[in-house]
């Protein structure tokens, strides 16, 4: 798969409810505010919210969908800004800033209802 300067990608995924129980499971974080509505509430969430890993999953996600593969990604580094939110479409957009010797820069975001959860992701793709 190529990818050139100015190129862009994008990855739109909407949370179905059973993700964080899932990725609760998976990754050993049950924390009551990913997977208990009531206890969400409670604390002054508007529910269940996303685990902030499983967002950064997303974004990698995104960017190996568009380099080929998984094993394309050599670094990936995000600042997390928001919160992820049960039902509400994520969508991951980025912008190739430039390919040197075979590995691409992405500049990339996550933004759901155009809040963004992710901001200044940056990542590194073998091209």
């Amino acid at each position: 798969m190529s990818l050139d300067a100015g190129d862009t990608i994008e990855l739109k995924v909407t949370p179905d409810p059973y993700v964080t129980v899932r990725y609760a499971g998976a990754s050993g974080d049950f924390n009551p505010i990913h997977i208990d509505e009531a206890f969400a509430q409670s604390v002054g969430l508007p529910g269940r919210i996303l685990h902030g890993l499983w967002t950064m999953a997303q974004v990698a996600r995104a960017h190996t969908d568009a380099a080929g593969g998984p094993d394309r990604l050599k670094r990936l580094s995000v600042q997390f800004r928001g919160m992820g939110v049960m039902g509400e479409e994520l969508v991951v957009s980025g912008t190739v800033r430039e390919v040197t010797d075979g590995v691409a820069v992405l500049d990339s975001q996550a933004e759901q209802s155009g809040r963004r959860v992710i901001r200044n992701a940056v990542a590194e793709v073998q091209v």
